[in-house]
């Protein structure tokens, strides 16, 4: 049977931008609910990342899927209003604005869940509510460094930011997985509640590996590129016209099996040198010698190919165009005016069909003004 419309007669209101909130919104979309996305008059600025899609752009079609759109000058008190309005009728409210931005407009939970107790309110913050934290501006790249996550990321002569939005992405995800336990308890418990989360806790948590390393095991790890860090053979390895296949033994048991069946070299099994994965990787160097001697004869299909056959763990180290043309990807398409965009689809599709039209800037704002302000039920 699969997924399908979980959420169907719930209502979102998200004052978002960027990507982590608009992630959030997505996922919340692609499961049912109804989605209204509220933008400054002059828009989200995520629909000015690219002009991709016939002078649009496709990062904001990607994240905004599935949503209304209205225009809100939340300086007018008439529009105001019309937010109070809308809320007082939600079920969820998602906010990722500047700090301290949403209380200052009078859109805190306290204020809000009087008309409306079943509110559950989400909070998108960079560093948190504290004093000091709340003032600090936050973007994805920014909290990367932050937390920690740029100084185990690169190569042993310097740092560097994960390729994609790691921070704004995890964020989303946690704050939508967050939004559905406080959906489940408000079915418990009749009541709404408040979510606060930061991005710095969120990467914090993933950090958590090599934060235990330096707390308990001598130290975090060092920067080792696409090499691992107490494991070996493990890595990129240069085939024949210089394409690289990424490999990971993990056991004696597999590195017997990758010595008579991939390398071809059994002697190697009980060389002294690599015969347990400590020696292995305090003789890596070496190792990873012989490995690229070896694959140096073979073009990279070829040894992919016997790399699967001894249930070697590997990969290619494909480029965006690789994956572009990957025969495991999965696509989907947004529309965004009259311009279809194809673009990975979501891990967790609702079984009829992911969210696929992307919202104009105000386009839904005269129907959602009609709605609330006529007190529609």
């Amino acid at each position: 049977m699969g997924l399908s419309r979980e959420l169907d007669g719930l209502l979102v209101v998200s004052l978002e931008q960027a990507v982590a909130a608009p992630y959030c919104g997505l996922l919340l979309a692609n499961s049912g609910a109804r989605v209204i996305k509220v933008e400054r008059p002059e828009g989200d600025f995520a629909r000015g990342y690219d002009a991709g899609a016939d002078g649009q752009s496709t990062i904001f079609a990607w994240l905004n899927r599935g949503k209304e759109s209205i225009c809100l000058d939340l300086k007018s008190p008439e529009d105001m209003a019309l937010m109070h309005a809308m809320l007082a009728r939600a079920d969820v409210f998602v906010s990722n604005l500047a700090p301290g931005a949403v209380a200052r407009m009078g859109l805190d939970h306290e204020t809000l869940r009087g008309p409306n107790p079943g509110l559950i309110s989400c909070t998108i913050t960079g560093y948190g509510e504290g004093e000091v934290a709340a003032k600090k501006k936050a973007y994805d790249f920014l909290v990367q460094a932050e937390s920690g996550i740029c100084s185990v990321t690169g190569n042993p002569e310097a740092p560097a930011r994960v390729g994609v939005s790691l921070t704004d992405l995890s964020t989303g995800l946690t704050a939508y997985s967050a939004i559905l336990r406080a959906l489940i308890q408000r079915g418990r418990t009749g009541k709404g509640t408040a979510l606060s989360l930061s991005m710095f806790d969120v990467m914090a948590d993933w950090m958590n590996m090599p934060l235990l390393a330096h707390r308990y095991m001598g130290g975090a790890p060092a920067r080792s590129g696409l090499q691992h860090s107490f494991i070996a053979p493990y890595g990129a390895f240069t085939c024949k016209g210089g394409t690289q296949v990424l490999l990971s033994v993990q056991s004696n048991r597999e590195w017997a099996v990758f010595c008579a069946d991939v390398l071809d070299q059994p002697d190697l099994i009980d060389d002294p040198r690599f015969r347990d994965n400590p020696d292995r990787y305090a003789n890596r160097a070496a190792l990873d010698a012989l490995v690229n001697a070896t694959f140096g004869q073979f073009d990279a299909t070829d040894i992919i190919a016997r790399l699967d056959a001894a249930k070697i763990a590997n990969a290619a180290l494909n480029s965006v165009a690789d994956l572009s043309d990957h025969p495991f990807l999965r696509n989907t398409q947004a529309t965004y005016n009259s311009v279809e965009i194809d673009m990975a689809g979501l891990p967790m599709p609702d079984s009829d069909g992911e969210p696929r039209q992307v919202p104009d800037l105000g386009a839904h704002s005269d129907a959602i003004r009609r709605e609330f302000e006529a007190g529609e039920p």
